[in-house]
């Protein structure tokens, strides 16, 4: 990687405290409600080529049409890719395959690497030249001063739970609103689909349905309702076990390998994020107490894509993720 330029020195700093929250929670912070991200109305257009977004930054102006937008976070990368925008530029997260691997590799070929997510390479990013700049102030809002030099940046308040509200947005600034309209009608008739597949509503709601994260570094994470995979389960009316209404803010609620008991449902769905060992997910995947739950005996247990069901944050893989809870729901 390209020795960090003297700008990126500057907010690495910055950047770190925000860092060790959010990288071994790719959307932990999504407890926020997103206010102030999402509040804007349709774009105005003005003489000079310009539209004004609302943001958590305040109004700012950005090219009706943009034509080279770098990303600075997956959420956007995956809205940009939904609406038919390649990026110029992307950062990346912890993964060994760069960008996230449900992307489809023709869709993200050619778009210039500029760092890792929490850590961008500023002058790789001024580099590129960039007309828009798409990121969220949980993530880079120490470095929206640099960022805003270099170019229009549109920040979100947060990511993760808030996700459908910062597409609009996203949308407003790609100056692809009635493409956005076009998604979302498109999710939601897809989510209609997955219910019906189910059962109906009433069938999918007496279906208690409970996600684990073996987190490197961390204990296990049983997701609440407040973060972006509880909003799609939500969306197709599954029920959720009590135990999810204890998650802090509505994220997540932590256990260690001694109570992953207290995480059965009648399915459970789990993903790793990191070393297999690490983050304790062949110790707990071996242990009495997992073998003995209700959903393991019955067959009912599913293991997942982490940078899908939770990376992601999009409607490119809430799409995905539909298609795969229909398959394992319906065994």
């Amino acid at each position: 990687m390209t020795t960090p330029s003297a700008a990126r020195l500057l907010v690495a700093g910055s950047l770190a405290v925000t860092a060790a929250l959010v990288l071994t929670s790719c959307g932990s912070s999504d407890s926020g409600s997103g206010s102030g991200s999402g509040s804007g109305g349709p774009a105005s257009s003005s003489d000079s080529g310009t539209h004004t977004v609302a943001t958590a930054m305040g109004d700012i102006e950005v090219p009706v049409a943009p034509e080279r937008v770098v990303v600075l976070d997956t959420a956007e990368l995956d809205s940009a890719l939904t609406l038919g925008v390649k990026p110029v530029g992307a950062t990346h997260t912890g993964t060994e395959s760069g960008f996230l691997s449900y992307l489809p590799e023709d869709r993200v070929e050619g778009i210039e690497d500029v760092g890792e997510m929490m850590t961008p390479n500023l002058e790789a990013v001024a580099a590129l030249k960039p007309d828009l700049i798409l990121t969220s102030k949980i993530r880079h809002g120490a470095a929206y001063g640099e960022l805003s030099k270099i170019a229009p940046t549109v920040m979100t308040e947060n990511t993760g739970y808030p996700w459908k509200e910062n597409f609009q947005v996203h949308a407003d600034a790609l100056g692809k609103v009635p493409a956005a309209e076009k998604v979302v009608a498109g999710y939601d008739a897809h989510v209609a689909e997955v219910t019906e597949a189910l059962g109906g509503k009433e069938k999918a709601a007496s279906t208690e349905v409970n996600v684990v994260r073996f987190v490197e570094g961390a204990d296990i994470r049983v997701y609440g309702r407040q973060n972006y995979i509880g909003t799609i389960l939500a969306d197709v009316g599954l029920g959720r076990p009590a135990i999810v209404d204890k998650a802090e803010d509505g994220f997540s609620y932590d256990v260690s390998p001694e109570k992953i008991d207290q995480a059965d449902a009648d399915v459970v769905l789990h993903s790793t994020y990191g070393d297999a060992e690490k983050s304790k997910e062949k110790q707990t995947l071996g242990s009495g107490l997992w073998r003995n739950m209700a959903a393991v005996r019955s067959g009912r247990v599913f293991p997942v894509d982490d940078e899908l069901w939770i990376q992601g944050i999009g409607y490119t893989a809430a799409d995905r993720i539909l298609d795969e809870l229909r398959a394992d729901l319906t065994k």
